[in-house]
């Protein structure tokens, strides 16, 4: 297996490189310490599986996840956060990755999750199977961004890290007036006013 690691610390990348390096089958281990430098690696190597932090500095690792398997289909995307599970592996699923581990698990559940993509693909713990359960229940107790649409959510996380109508337009090739649609929705179902609210919301369930 050839494997990419994408990260923006340096002691991470260190890390998971030493205990990737036990696994009897990875003959090839690159990192990158951002989105693009990552997408650019992919246009040079292919790669069988990418190691992705949800939170990079340059842009979200949901978008760099969706990029990669838009372009390389085939390649098994592990994604790596200090979120808890049930905050973004269900949308991480969803756009296609593999497995989604919180960056406080063991070494040894690592090497599993990596065994168990290369066998069938994927890699769901029993605390994520639990997550994936409970997303069923549509209990009126849920949290208010489970109710959102993926493009919601999307734009959601964009105005909670401070970015203008004008750069979310950009960044996703929508038009400013539908970008303030978006946003339109999304306050209202969140039942919320300001973009200091929104933002307030997002800090308090770990969502950025």
């Amino acid at each position: 297996m050839k494997v990419l690691i994408c990260d923006d610390h340096k002691i991470v990348r260190d890390g998971l490189r030493q205990i990737l390096s036990q696994h009897e089958n990875i003959r090839l281990i690159h990192e990158a310490a951002n989105g693009s430098v990552a997408l650019e690696m992919f246009d040079k190597t292919t790669y069988n599986l990418l190691l992705l932090d949800i939170s990079l500095p340059d842009q979200s690792g949901l978008d760099v996840l969706q990029a990669i398997k838009k372009k390389w289909p085939a390649t098994y995307v592990l994604m790596l956060s200090m979120h808890p599970q049930e905050q973004y592996a269900i949308r991480a699923l969803t756009y296609g990755a593999s497995g989604y581990l919180t960056k406080d698990a063991a070494a040894e559940e690592l090497l599993l999750a990596v065994r168990r993509i290369a066998e069938n693909g994927k890699y769901i713990s029993q605390s994520l199977a639990d997550c994936l359960a409970l997303s069923l229940n549509t209990d009126s107790n849920q949290p208010l961004h489970e109710k959102l649409s993926e493009r919601e959510f999307e734009i959601m996380i964009r105005i909670a890290n401070g970015k203008s109508l004008i750069e979310i337009g950009n960044e996703l090739y929508i038009s400013n007036k539908t970008v303030s649609t978006y946003r339109s929705r999304i306050m209202e179902k969140m039942k919320l006013e300001k973009n200091t609210e929104l933002t307030r919301y997002c800090l308090e369930n770990q969502l950025i």
